[in-house]
Parts: structure tokens; C-alpha cells; sequence
């Protein structure tokens, strides 16, 4: 049985680094054979400092994928939907490798990152590294608890994770998306206390969500929390975190699921809204400024990368 990456349902962590590389030209071998050996050097490194909680993710872009590895394509695997409404944009960005490291720990990030670099060589070209932190008690910069509505336990794996009915060869995968979104905390900090909870739908201080009576269809958690024909919630992991320094702050998105139609579903549903117009007035504060799409195979299938 095909063994997941361990960082897809990890649980929170204090700092995270993102690094998204394009490959270079005629590189695909050299970038195959780096690849399969980083969960190694992840352990290696989890082990050494063992406090930190180190956890790490790999995964391939969407448009990359077939010139990395031809012989096969996990069954969805599409393009990342960019969408555009009036002023609410969801771009498109090209990235073709995604490497996620997670601990207790900014310097052991850092060591990781290097290593990870250092790897990888002059076969890849790093166009963004995103530094992020966990922020209070688990809480966007915009002063809310982020990520309530992930889900726990091993229910996290039913819903991060392909099952080996729906794609065998690509089981214990799982379908990522990310987009760094920069928010205009000047202007939302104009705003007075229930209108920040009324965009999002919740109360600030104690996290409690309002009753479905009371939420404005434009809110944030009314676009997001959304359910499928059966009555079932919608569901995607997130593991996203803020990220900033004095001239900008925002949230580095990321979010894992067996499939990508609900990503696509919850964003569609914030950018375009529902049949009379409501769209999610969290957007009137935030931009995406990338957006991308990604798979992140099992352990065993990173195994064999360099045999091929």
C-alpha cells in the first residue's frame, strides 16, 4: 500500500518555507533523481532535530507534470482554474515544482531550504520563497482563526488523500493548490469590530460562527463552507499560513484534497458567487496575486523517480 507524504495532514506547526522552483530546459532526469532522494534528506533532518516537528511535501505542477514524467497523469490533474469577476481575481501563475517544509523551528527551515536548494542545483530556477509563521492562536493577520473548518483526525486523510479505487497508481496522493494573497490590512483595519465579523461570518475574539440566520450571504465562511448535491459538506485540508514583514502581509494559501473540484467549487463560489450575486466581501480587503495547481504523490511513487 502506497504510503503518503507525511506533511499533507500534519498538524499545525510555528514557521513554515514554501519554495517554488521552474524547471530548466532538459533537466527532467537530474530533477527525477533530486526528487526521490528528498523525503530522505526530510527524515534525516526530522531526526537530527527531533523537536522541530519537521515535516516536508513535494509535489509537481500541473502543466509540468506530462514533460516529468510522460508515462503516466493522475486522472484530474488539471490547470489551475483562474477566474476574474469585476474587481476579484484568482491568476494563474507557472510553477513547476512545489516544495513545502513545516516545523517548530525557523532555522531548521532555513537548513532544510538550503539543502533543498543545494539539491537541486543549477537544474531548477527558485521564482519565490515564501517565509511564514504562525500568528497568535493559529490566526490570519486579519485577526481570525484560520483554517476552522479543516477537518480532524483521520478524517483529514479520507478527505487530502487519492484512494486506490479512484486511481491506483497514484494512491496516497493528494491534489494541491496554492495562492499568495496580499491583504490591505490599512483598509481593513478601518473597519469597526462586527464588520470585520460579518465579513467572515464569525465573531473574532472566541471563533464562534454565526447562526445560518444570521450570516450575510456574503460572507466569507457562507461562500466557502458549501455543500455538495447529496447534503455533504464540501471539503478541502488546509495548511495554509501568514507570511510579512512591514511593506507587505498576507496568506500563503495551500490546500489538499482527494480531487480538485472542490478547491475549484469553494473559489468559483468566493470569485463568482451564487445565482444572485453574492460574492465574498473578504475580497474587497485580500488579492491573490498567484495561484497554482499541483499534484503530491505518495511516497512509494517518489521512490521510484530515480529509475526512471
Amino acid at each position: 500500500m502506497a504510503r503518503e507524504q507525511f506533511g499533507i495532514c500534519a498538524e499545525p506547526n510555528l514557521h513554515g518555507s514554501y519554495l517554488l522552483f521552474n524547471a530548466l530546459d532538459d533537466k527532467n532526469a537530474f530533477i527525477r533523481t533530486a526528487l526521490s532522494r528528498l523525503p530522505a534528506l526530510f527524515e534525516d533532518y526530522g531526526d537530527q532535530f527531533s523537536e522541530a516537528n519537521l515535516t516536508g511535501v513535494i509535489a509537481i505542477g500541473a502543466n509540468y507534470w506530462d514533460e516529468f514524467y510522460p508515462q503516466a497523469r493522475p486522472k484530474h490533474l488539471s490547470a489551475f482554474p483562474a477566474m476574474n469577476s469585476d474587481d476579484r481575481l484568482a491568476p494563474a501563475s507557472s510553477v513547476d515544482i512545489y516544495i513545502e517544509l513545516r516545523s517548530d523551528r525557523a532555522d531548521v527551515n532555513h537548513i532544510v531550504s538550503s539543502k533543498v536548494c543545494q539539491l537541486l542545483a543549477d537544474s531548477v530556477e527558485l521564482i519565490e520563497h515564501i517565509q511564514a509563521f504562525r500568528f497568535l492562536d493559529g490566526r490570519d493577520l486579519t485577526g481570525f482563526v484560520d483554517g476552522t473548518e479543516n477537518p480532524q483526525g483521520m478524517r483529514r486523510r479520507e478527505v487530502a488523500l487519492v484512494k486506490e479505487a479512484d486511481d491506483a497508481e497514484f494512491s496516497s496522493g493528494s491534489y494541491l493548490h496554492t495562492q499568495r494573497y496580499q491583504h490591505n490590512l490599512t483598509l481593513w483595519n478601518s473597519l469597526q469590530n462586527k464588520e470585520q465579523e460579518d465579513v467572515y461570518g464569525r465573531t473574532k475574539l472566541d471563533n464562534i460562527e454565526y447562526e445560518s440566520e444570521d450570516k450575510p450571504l456574503t460572507a466569507h465562511t457562507k461562500r466557502t463552507s458549501l455543500k455538495d448535491e447529496q447534503g455533504n459538506a464540501i471539503e478541502i485540508v488546509r495548511q495554509s499560513m501568514p507570511y510579512g514583514d512591514m511593506k507587505r502581509q498576507g496568506l500563503f494559501f495551500v490546500s489538499y484534497c482527494h480531487s480538485p473540484k472542490p478547491f475549484e467549487i469553494m473559489l468559483k463560489s468566493m470569485i463568482h458567487g451564487d445565482d444572485h450575486g453574492n460574492v465574498d466581501h473578504l475580497l474587497k480587503y485580500t488579492q491573490a496575486e498567484t495561484g497554482a495547481a499541483f499534484f503530491a504523490p505518495s511516497l512509494s511513487f517518489l521512490a521510484t523517480l530515480e529509475d526512471k
